[in-house]
């Protein structure tokens, strides 16, 4: 059926549905709140600065607890005493002092 053949009540109707519909999708997105962000500059920068520090806080707890993981998993293994990964630590540790030894300051 072609909507031209619909009674205008038919189309009241569904142009109310349609935005009804609409205006609820819209609300969803919250998109009113972000356009009243849009429109105070100083807040925008204030959250952007609070989420990049916080991204930057949870970026160097996780590396720490990663690295410390690691440290720990390899001193577990080091006291094993097994040849290849005690011999491969070993090279990790003369490499290490090899540079070390080469950069004066």
């Amino acid at each position: 059926m072609d909507p031209a053949d619909l009674p205008p009540e038919e189309k009241l109707n569904a142009l109310y549905r349609m935005t009804t519909s609409l205006a609820q999708q819209m609300e969803k997105s919250r998109i009113s709140e972000y356009t009243e962000l849009l429109y105070s500059p100083f807040r925008l920068i204030w959250l952007n600065i609070l989420s990049g520090a916080a991204r930057g806080l949870g970026i160097a707890l996780g590396f720490t607890f990663f690295a410390a993981t690691i440290i720990y998993v390899l001193q577990v293994l080091g006291a094993l005493n097994l040849p290849i990964i005690g011999d491969y630590i070993a090279d990790i540790v003369r490499i290490v002092q090899h540079q070390l030894e080469l950069k004066t300051f």
